[in-house]
């Protein structure tokens, strides 16, 4: 029983410290771009306290939830970063207009990295942990859903090899140019057509505001005629 408590409890330690450690990836890159100006996170001394204060919460937290047989407390801690996945992607999307200093790419590899680690997070490691929680000392896994989060649970660390690679220069950078320089090109063309119908439209009343005003003319000399 002892050696079971302590494989869950490393289990649990290496994924909420996962969860943490990409939870201060997602707050340092909102302070780039909206508070350029708190940069402790991007400074050594403070990254090296940041990682040792994430160690000893996720080492307390999960021991005191396993020993006390808490389990509960696992989702709780597992659920603490969702709010904070959140409020980094939109006060980085709402941020970035006024970020003027900060060049094209390093937005674009941002805002990708962010989306990256919310879909991370909310598709693969918060369905595993609460489903390993709820089925802690059974038979698992019962149905082909728990076979399939667990799946996509196992490729989580292909997914940070890709995080990896969004959070440097590189190739990312141009596939990421390209999907902006598409969906631009698709907004201008949107434009086009509209800025043509206005004017066709233009011309059609112009043409017929003239056409009106022929006809009154050619009226007003028959009557004229008349008289």
């Amino acid at each position: 029983m002892m050696y079971d408590l302590i494989a869950f409890f490393f289990c649990y330690f290496a994924v909420t410290a996962s969860l943490y450690f990409k939870s201060c990836i997602a707050l340092e890159r909102y302070c780039f771009i909206a508070c350029p100006l708190l940069d402790c996170l991007r400074q050594t001394e403070g990254s090296v306290v940041i990682c040792v204060l994430v160690w000893v919460l996720c080492g307390v937290s999960v021991a005191l939830a396993i020993f006390l047989y808490e389990f509960v407390r696992l989702i709780i801690y597992a659920a603490l970063p969702a709010p904070l996945f959140i409020f980094c992607l939109a006060g980085t999307l709402k941020a970035l207009p006024a970020a003027t200093s900060v060049p094209t790419e390093e937005k674009r590899r941002t805002v990708g990295t962010l989306v990256l680690l919310l879909l991370n997070y909310f598709l693969i490691n918060l369905p595993a942990v609460i489903l390993l929680t709820l089925n802690l000392g059974r038979r698992f896994p019962e149905t082909l859903i728990d076979f399939i989060i667990m799946i996509f649970f196992l490729f989580s660390s292909l997914l940070d090899l890709i995080l990896f690679a969004f959070m440097c220069k590189g190739p990312i950078d141009r596939l990421l140019a390209r999907l902006c320089c598409c969906s631009m090109e698709s907004n201008n063309t949107g434009d086009v057509t509209d800025v043509s119908t206005d004017r066709s439209d233009h011309v059609v009343r112009d043409g017929g505001k003239e056409e009106t005003g022929s006809h009154d003319g050619r009226d007003g000399e028959e009557v004229e005629s008349v008289r």
